[in-house]
Protein backbone atom coordinates (compact mmCIF):
# COMPACT_ATOMS: atom_id res chain seq x y z
CA UNK A 1 0.00 0.00 0.00
CA UNK A 2 1.48 3.40 -1.33
CA UNK A 3 0.36 6.47 1.40
CA UNK A 4 1.60 9.55 2.33
CA UNK A 5 3.04 10.54 6.04
CA UNK A 6 0.95 13.21 7.56
CA UNK A 7 2.99 13.05 10.63
CA UNK A 8 6.50 12.00 12.06
CA UNK A 9 6.24 8.15 12.05
CA UNK A 10 9.74 6.75 13.69
CA UNK A 11 11.21 4.52 11.35
CA UNK A 12 9.57 5.25 8.53
CA UNK A 13 9.24 8.65 7.51
CA UNK A 14 8.84 12.65 7.83
CA UNK A 15 5.73 14.22 6.82
CA UNK A 16 5.63 14.54 2.90
CA UNK A 17 6.93 11.43 2.55
CA UNK A 18 5.53 8.61 -0.17
CA UNK A 19 6.53 5.07 1.58
CA UNK A 20 5.19 2.01 0.91
CA UNK A 21 4.18 -0.29 3.47
CA UNK A 22 2.16 -3.47 4.28
CA UNK A 23 -1.93 -3.08 3.88
CA UNK A 24 -2.84 -3.81 7.41
CA UNK A 25 -0.12 -2.01 9.00
CA UNK A 26 -1.73 1.44 6.35
CA UNK A 27 -5.34 0.41 6.91
CA UNK A 28 -5.27 -0.42 10.75
CA UNK A 29 -2.78 1.74 12.25
CA UNK A 30 -1.79 4.37 9.86
CA UNK A 31 -4.65 6.28 8.15
CA UNK A 32 -7.03 5.82 11.41
CA UNK A 33 -4.53 7.60 13.40
CA UNK A 34 -4.25 10.30 11.03
CA UNK A 35 -0.04 9.35 10.83
CA UNK A 36 -0.83 9.09 6.68
CA UNK A 37 -3.22 9.37 3.83
CA UNK A 38 -3.72 6.82 1.06
CA UNK A 39 -0.99 8.21 -2.23
CA UNK A 40 -3.55 9.26 -5.18
CA UNK A 41 -2.24 11.58 -8.14
CA UNK A 42 -4.77 14.27 -6.15
CA UNK A 43 -2.79 13.90 -2.65
CA UNK A 44 0.50 13.87 -4.48
CA UNK A 45 -0.30 17.96 -4.97
CA UNK A 46 -0.53 18.02 -1.28
CA UNK A 47 2.94 16.54 -0.51
CA UNK A 48 4.64 20.09 -1.59
CA UNK A 49 2.17 22.02 0.63
CA UNK A 50 3.13 19.39 3.78
CA UNK A 51 6.61 19.80 2.93
CA UNK A 52 6.34 23.70 3.27
CA UNK A 53 4.58 23.51 6.93
CA UNK A 54 7.23 21.47 7.67
CA UNK A 55 10.11 23.47 6.92
CA UNK A 56 8.31 26.06 8.50
CA UNK A 57 8.34 24.32 11.83
CA UNK A 58 11.73 22.94 11.38
CA UNK A 59 12.88 25.11 14.42
CA UNK A 60 12.70 22.80 16.92
CA UNK A 61 15.67 22.55 19.51
CA UNK A 62 17.26 25.47 21.41
CA UNK A 63 20.31 25.41 19.59
CA UNK A 64 18.53 26.00 15.99
CA UNK A 65 16.25 28.84 17.55
CA UNK A 66 19.67 30.60 19.24
CA UNK A 67 21.47 30.51 15.77
CA UNK A 68 18.02 31.69 14.03
CA UNK A 69 17.77 34.39 16.67
CA UNK A 70 21.45 35.65 15.48
CA UNK A 71 20.87 35.43 12.10
CA UNK A 72 18.09 37.59 12.46
CA UNK A 73 19.51 40.26 14.96
CA UNK A 74 21.91 40.85 11.94
CA UNK A 75 19.52 41.51 9.00
CA UNK A 76 18.32 44.61 7.72
CA UNK A 77 14.57 44.15 6.73
CA UNK A 78 13.35 46.97 4.09
CA UNK A 79 9.41 46.48 3.06
CA UNK A 80 8.11 48.81 0.34
CA UNK A 81 4.93 49.36 0.74
CA UNK A 82 2.17 51.56 -0.84
CA UNK A 83 1.97 55.01 0.79
CA UNK A 84 0.46 58.49 0.83
CA UNK A 85 2.04 61.59 0.76
CA UNK A 86 1.97 61.84 4.81
CA UNK A 87 3.44 58.92 5.11
CA UNK A 88 0.54 57.04 6.07
CA UNK A 89 0.22 53.52 4.29
CA UNK A 90 -2.61 52.44 2.56
CA UNK A 91 -3.57 49.55 5.45
CA UNK A 92 -1.30 47.82 7.32
CA UNK A 93 1.71 45.42 7.17
CA UNK A 94 0.98 42.02 7.87
CA UNK A 95 2.71 39.50 9.69
CA UNK A 96 3.08 38.06 6.09
CA UNK A 97 4.21 40.63 4.81
CA UNK A 98 7.44 40.36 7.29
CA UNK A 99 7.54 37.04 6.83
CA UNK A 100 8.25 37.44 2.55
CA UNK A 101 10.42 40.74 3.57
CA UNK A 102 13.02 38.19 5.79
CA UNK A 103 13.32 36.03 3.14
CA UNK A 104 14.07 38.71 0.59
CA UNK A 105 16.47 39.57 2.28
CA UNK A 106 18.41 36.94 2.89
CA UNK A 107 16.98 35.64 5.92
CA UNK A 108 15.56 32.32 7.03
CA UNK A 109 12.27 31.26 6.33
CA UNK A 110 9.80 31.97 9.00
CA UNK A 111 6.09 30.55 10.53
CA UNK A 112 3.83 34.10 10.04
CA UNK A 113 2.30 32.89 12.75
CA UNK A 114 5.67 33.04 14.87
CA UNK A 115 5.66 36.83 13.89
CA UNK A 116 4.30 39.19 16.80
CA UNK A 117 3.07 42.71 15.89
CA UNK A 118 2.41 44.18 18.80
CA UNK A 119 0.55 47.71 17.71
CA UNK A 120 -0.32 47.07 14.10
CA UNK A 121 2.24 49.29 11.38
CA UNK A 122 0.24 51.94 9.57
CA UNK A 123 3.29 54.49 9.07
CA UNK A 124 6.44 54.79 7.21
CA UNK A 125 9.51 54.10 9.41
CA UNK A 126 11.34 52.00 11.30
CA UNK A 127 9.36 49.27 13.99
CA UNK A 128 10.46 46.55 16.19
CA UNK A 129 8.76 43.28 15.49
CA UNK A 130 9.48 40.02 17.81
CA UNK A 131 9.56 36.73 16.70
CA UNK A 132 9.00 33.68 18.76
CA UNK A 133 11.19 31.30 17.49
CA UNK A 134 10.95 28.30 20.43
CA UNK A 135 9.13 28.68 23.90
CA UNK A 136 12.49 29.78 25.54
CA UNK A 137 14.32 32.55 22.49
CA UNK A 138 12.23 35.45 20.92
CA UNK A 139 14.20 37.64 19.10
CA UNK A 140 13.81 41.50 17.88
CA UNK A 141 13.44 42.63 14.62
CA UNK A 142 13.67 45.88 12.93
CA UNK A 143 12.06 46.12 9.67
CA UNK A 144 11.96 49.80 8.19
CA UNK A 145 9.19 50.33 6.39
CA UNK A 146 9.45 52.49 3.34
CA UNK A 147 6.81 53.79 0.28
CA UNK A 148 7.34 52.36 -2.70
Amino acid sequence: MKLILTNEVSGLGAPGDVVEVKDGYGRNYLIPRGYAMRWTRGAEKQIETIRKARDAREIRDLGTAKEVAGQLGALKVRLATRAGDSGRLFGSVTTGDVADAVKAAGGPVLDRRRIEIVNPIKSVGSHRITVKLHPEVSASLDVEVVAG
